[in-house]
């Protein structure tokens, strides 16, 4: 049996809870940068993002947020334009849910961004037509079940 020459296992590599970025400063856009709203997460690193100026792009998330930064879909983040590829972009940074807000109340984000849901997208709920989402059975259609 080979011994074990590492410097630890699983819980070495997850580190200690870094509570630093609790009262960071609030980072706004510089040139080349854009806001986004992550669609969904593709997996491998990468997601797909909907940023302020209304194009799609795939975002790669970068290593040093990759496994510490847990990003999900309708987060608000900050992504690096590239040159080369417009529909490609690099997550710079995550904004926590009170910083997006703070983002949305200094106008850097269009007032029709959603926050604090899980898809973001263009799903208007503010129609009621939430009467057709369910059946509603008679007691004889309930007896011949």
């Amino acid at each position: 049996m080979p011994k074990n020459k590492g410097k630890g296992g699983k819980n070495r590599k997850r580190g200690k809870n870094e509570a630093d970025d609790e009262k960071r400063e609030l980072v706004f856009k510089e040139d080349g940068q854009e806001y986004a709203q992550v669609l969904r997460m593709l997996g491998n690193g990468r997601c797909e993002a909907t940023c302020i100026d209304g194009t799609k792009r795939l975002c790669h998330i970068r290593g040093k947020m990759h496994k510490k930064v847990w990003i999900a879909a309708g987060d608000i983040i900050l992504v690096g334009l590239r040159d080369y590829q417009d529909d490609k972009a690099d997550v710079i940074l995550k904004y926590m849910p009170d910083e997006a807000r703070l983002l949305k109340a200094y106008g850097e984000l269009p007032e029709n961004t959603r926050l604090n849901e899980g898809i973001a997208g263009g799903l208007d709920e503010e129609d009621d037509g939430g009467a057709d989402d369910f059946i509603e059975f008679e007691d004889e259609d309930i007896d011949r079940i």
